[in-house]
């Protein structure tokens, strides 16, 4: 039979299920990754456990560790270690920066990606359309933050231009990262057993805007250079902490290079595929082809330039990253083994 209080107790640190496992392990969930070992919530308190040998296997698939966010079992030494992840509902992911191929998790078990982007030099709406293709997949729903709406800047320009760039029913929101007020305004996404992500830019208020949903400055804040609106990485790793509305938030650091993983279906541009669709030649390639509905829009207005350059872009990205993807997987395979020869394979030539 299932603890009431048990409940109660994993329910703030964002366990969704009506009932406990059957699993006498201890149950607690991931709130950071250190090089050390990682930091574990029980619901009561936090400590520090150890992943269990085969965690450490080299040569594992990255995403078959343990993650921030992630729901583990544990043993009940006196020195913890985690021995088992449960099954994630939802992971965000992202392609590791540099040459090799690797995706790197960046939240799992969440219900909300809140993506904060300034509205100084950081506001980019292909950098938007970026992150929103990130999430598509991941199991979780995007919220698209606007910050420093307090600055003077013209909010109402910024957000006609994500009118044209993000689907009608995309949620956008304007605030001022120190304002009270915002707490209320986002309730909706960090109501008791919900769990959300903040990603962004380093400088666009992340860190200001987690110490306004705590109601306290536990997280380090830096200033932001004039040049080019950016900052340095307060937020060195990624954490999930508890907040007074019932939710949990996972705080990110900065981050510079957002590369597709390869397995994106880009529905954020679906209009632009649909429109694809409609040209009179299959193989169109949307130049000066007679009959390209692609061309079209864009003479009418009714397709943006930005826009489809974008889609572009991360189109060509996407291929790339899943050709890298499939010979990854090709070379990790090997070769087939070379099976016997049959009747009649040998060889011929016998005079």
């Amino acid at each position: 039979m299932t603890d009431s209080s048990d409940l109660a107790r994993l329910r703030h640190i964002g366990w969704r299920d009506p009932a406990l496992p059957d699993d006498p392990r201890r149950l607690a969930r991931v709130v950071a990754q250190h090089r050390a070992g990682y930091e574990v919530h029980d619901g009561s308190v936090a400590f520090n456990a150890q992943p269990a040998g085969p965690f450490l296997k080299r040569g594992l698939d990255p995403s078959l560790r343990p993650a921030v966010g992630d729901f583990v079992f544990l043993d009940h030494a006196s020195h913890p270690v985690i021995e088992a992840v449960l099954p994630r509902r939802s992971v965000l992911t992202r392609a590791a920066a540099g040459e090799r191929y690797e995706r790197q998790i960046i939240a799992t078990n969440i219900d909300y990606v809140l993506v904060l982007t300034g509205l100084d030099g950081d506001f980019n709406p292909s950098r938007i359309e970026r992150y929103l293709t990130l999430v598509e997949g991941s199991g979780a729903h995007p919220v698209v933050l606007l910050s420093k709406a307090d600055t003077g800047v013209d909010v109402a320009a910024a957000i006609a231009a994500l009118e044209t760039r993000l689907p009608a029913d995309a949620a956008v929101h304007a605030i001022n990262a120190k304002d009270p007020a915002t707490v209320d305004l986002l309730a909706a996404y960090l109501g008791p057993g919900m769990s959300a992500v903040l990603v962004g830019s380093s400088g666009a208020g992340k860190s200001t805007l987690t110490n306004t949903l705590l109601g306290e400055e536990r997280m380090a804040t830096g200033a932001v250079r004039t040049n080019d609106s950016r900052g340095r990485h307060t937020t060195t790793h990624r954490a999930l902490l508890s907040l007074p509305t019932g939710g949990c938030l996972i705080d990110t650091p900065g981050m510079r290079e957002l590369k597709l993983t390869g397995e994106e279906n880009l529905d954020l541009f679906a209009d632009i595929e649909a429109l694809a669709a409609q040209c009179r030649f299959a193989d169109c390639s949307h130049g000066n082809e007679p009959g390209c509905a692609i061309q079209a829009a864009l003479a009418s207005g009714e397709l943006s330039p930005l826009r489809w350059r974008n889609y572009l872009k991360l189109h060509d990205e996407r291929e790339e990253q899943a050709a890298t993807l499939e010979a990854r997987l090709k070379r990790k395979a090997g070769p087939k083994p070379a099976g016997k020869p049959r009747r009649g394979d040998w060889s011929r030539n016998e005079d």
